[in-house]
């Protein structure tokens, strides 16, 4: 074989659950994966990988893989293994499987994330498998569903500006993100931005590396980002610094607004809810009002709380009320998902469910579920997931998974938190080993993931393995037999104009396709949300329907407003990502442990003084749910009341066995349904402290 046929360049996409969802080059030698880069050529991505990812052939392989199939031999917990066949492995769950559907198929529970975010092995032959089933359906709440409502119920679904206009910005408001750890190929476009001129500003309750990095910080308390943008709009209307034609001609209920937040939002009421000044709510509203184009990055960190969607909801309102939207570089994205037409029914066959209503339950609420739910989960199938270290209230996940009764199935590339509870343990393939297509959320690229190498040991993708189970379970339906490839086409045979010229053959050779949208896309310039009434409607029918009042109001985190709560637990705490990590994703894996040495809390040196905390000291958070040990780090990057847990590490990696979801709660959002993981409250104490 000549060394040109040896060697070959292909192209792939970072799976991971990130907005940026990076087109990738990976350099194969000899069926060897050498070198892995950005594809110069993809313009949002343009060459570049985070740490995490341009590491990635660690990762794929890593000693540490899984390799084989396993059967626990120790109690649950233990991570005691041995090595069993395939055979004898899918041979296994088929009869538990069958067994329990005879009885009552909504006793199986899939549980599965965004371990990837590619569609096949995201969400294809799994869901087929599991509707064929009848297995209870799980609703996937532990990150955006807050959000997306939110903006739903306002701007007609998750939709927003082009990130890629993001350089083009005047001013640039970073709400809730910190892009430089999770969104970093948007943070180049703020960066230059800054430099043309561009006034930046963060707000956060936290001083993250992008924070520091922005012409100004607005540290607000947690859960009061709704407050603010209410006072903000009580300056904007009282000193006219809105666009009246572009309201009256694609807006909905903007008078109702106007008297509301008259009545109700005044600065003053905003500053004091957010433990702010009031120059700096006026202040934020006139630059909001007077600087064009202003574009507004929303994250998720602001809506993991009890009244989130009605926060998101609130701050999409903005763009609408100063006409941000007429120009590309204005606006305001949370996520572009919704700009995407993947064929979501040909991918899942939802026709499988057969008419059928399986009960759903809440990813959030996984622990109580695994103890309390009625008829109880019998058995669990977890992929692309970690939950014993990423759900809520931990105590509560390890008491379900520690169940005798519970039969439990892992796929996972390593040998997680998770993993050391389950019954049969499966290898799965990395992005490297398998075919995927992908859309993004934080722009409007198409990527291909063609196959770069074989999978390593006996590992196969997830898509795979439910192909090899619906065989055992007699499952005879023509699209279990469906190969990756086909999915992929599948995915991708949509008639919606943006999706027009977008097919799996070009994407495999070429890595990457734009939508269909004009190279300075400014969706909503003219109107036309994708709402009922095709207006940005700061009165929503779709929330008044539910009981919701229909115009923006301020919700409340929920512990926080819990005076007796908060006497006993005074400290908001809050659980973001790592740098180095995602979500528990990288954190088994020493360059990333070593980068982030080990798991700590930073504190505001008012709050550690006032405990007897000094730098370095080990310090125990604690609440009613559990606790946590870490390292204390006095460094003012929180605001007074609020300390900071960079997330999610592995409890085995952990000094006492637990991490930050020790503490967070299972309560969920006003909307969606989602985790509320930064609504919560605890008391910190030195470990060598007397208990309370």
């Amino acid at each position: 074989m000549s060394a040109e046929a040896a060697s070959r360049v292909v192209h792939t996409a970072c799976p991971h659950d990130c907005p940026d969802t990076c087109a990738m080059l990976v350099t194969v030698e000899n069926g060897v994966a050498t070198r892995i880069q950005g594809d110069p050529a993809m313009p949002f991505t343009d060459g570049t990988l985070c740490t995490k990812v341009a590491h990635y052939l660690e990762r794929t392989y890593s000693p540490e893989r899984l390799r084989q199939p396993m059967r626990r031999v120790g109690r649950k917990g233990a991570g005691e293994f041995r090595r069993i066949g395939w055979e004898e492995a899918l041979d296994e769950i088929a009869a538990r499987l069958k067994a329990l559907a005879r009885e009552n198929p909504e006793s199986i529970l899939p549980c599965s994330y965004a371990g990837t975010m590619g569609m096949v092995q995201y969400g294809s032959m799994d869901r087929r498998f599991f509707y064929r089933l009848g297995a209870s359906v799980l609703d996937r709440t532990l990150c955006s569903s807050a959000g997306k409502f939110g903006l739903k119920a306002t701007l007609g679904g998750s939709v927003g500006m082009d990130p890629e206009r993001f350089d083009d910005a005047r001013l640039i408001v970073l709400w809730g993100t910190n892009p430089i750890v999770s969104n970093l190929h948007l943070w180049s476009r703020v960066q230059e931005a800054k430099r043309r001129g561009a006034k930046v500003i963060a707000i956060d309750p936290y001083r993250s590396l992008s924070a520091e990095k922005c012409t100004q910080h607005v540290a607000l308390l947690p859960g009061t980002d709704g407050a603010l943008a209410l006072g903000m709009m009580h300056v904007l209307v009282t000193e006219g610094l809105i666009d009246r034609e572009y309201i009256a001609h694609y807006t909905l209920g903007y008078e109702a607004l106007r008297q509301s937040v008259l009545e109700k939002y005044p600065p003053e009421w905003a500053a004091r809810t957010c433990g702010i000044s009031r120059a700096e709510v006026v202040q934020l509203a006139r630059d909001y009002g007077s600087i064009r184009p202003a574009a507004i990055r929303l994250n998720y960190g602001m809506q993991r709380h009890a009244g989130g969607g009605i926060a998101a909801r609130t701050i999409a309102c903005l763009p609408a009320l100063v006409g941000a939207w007429r120009e590309a570089a204005g606006g305001l994205v949370l996520t572009t998902a919704d700009f995407y037409s993947f064929d979501q029914a040909a991918l899942e066959r939802p026709d499988l469910l057969r008419g059928r209503r399986p009960r759903a339950i809440n990813h959030a609420r996984l622990g109580e579920t695994l103890t309390t739910a009625q008829p109880p989960v019998r058995a669990l199938i977890v992929y692309n997931n970690n939950p014993v270290a990423v759900c809520p209230e931990s105590e509560k996940v390890i008491a379900g998974f520690s169940r005798e009764d519970l039969f439990t199935v892992v796929m996972d590339h390593f040998q997680t938190d998770t993993a050391d509870y389950a019954d049969i343990v499966l290898p799965s393939t990395t992005q490297l080993e398998h075919f995927d297509v992908h859309k993004s959320y934080g722009h409007l690229y198409v990527l291909g993931n063609d196959r770069a190498i074989e999978p390593l040991g006996e590992s196969l993708p997830n898509s795979e393995v439910f192909r090899r189970l619906a065989q055992r379970m007699g499952f005879d339906e023509p699209c279990f037999r469906d190969s990756d490839e086909e999915l992929c086409r599948a995915a991708l045979a949509s008639s919606h104009p943006r999706m027009k010229g977008i097919a799996w053959e070009k994407l495999k050779h070429s890595g990457w396709q734009k939508l269909d949208v004009p190279e300075r896309f400014a969706p909503f310039a003219r109107g036309g949300f994708p709402t009922p009434s095709g207006k940005c409607e700061f009165y929503s029918e779709y929330l008044e329907n539910q009981g919701i009042d229909p115009l923006p109001f301020y919700n409340p985190p929920a512990e926080a407003s819990d005076e007796n709560l908060r006497q006993r637990y005074p400290l908001a705490f809050l659980s973001p990502p790592a740098r180095h990590f995602l979500n528990s994703t990288f954190a088994n894996l020493a360059r990333w442990r070593d980068f982030e040495r080990e798991p700590h809390l930073d504190m505001h040196a008012r709050d550690a003084g006032a405990r007897g905390i000094r730098d370095g000291d080990r310090v125990r958070v604690f609440n009613d749910r559990g606790s946590c040990t870490l390292r204390a780090r006095v460094n003012g990057k929180a605001r007074p009341g609020v300390v900071v847990a960079p997330s999610v590490w592995w409890k085995k990696y952990s000094p006492d066995g637990a991490n930050a979801n020790n503490v967070t709660s299972q309560r969920t959002s006003d909307l969606g349904g989602g985790a509320t993981f930064y609504d919560c409250q605890v008391q910190v104490e030195r470990v060598d402290a007397p208990l309370r």
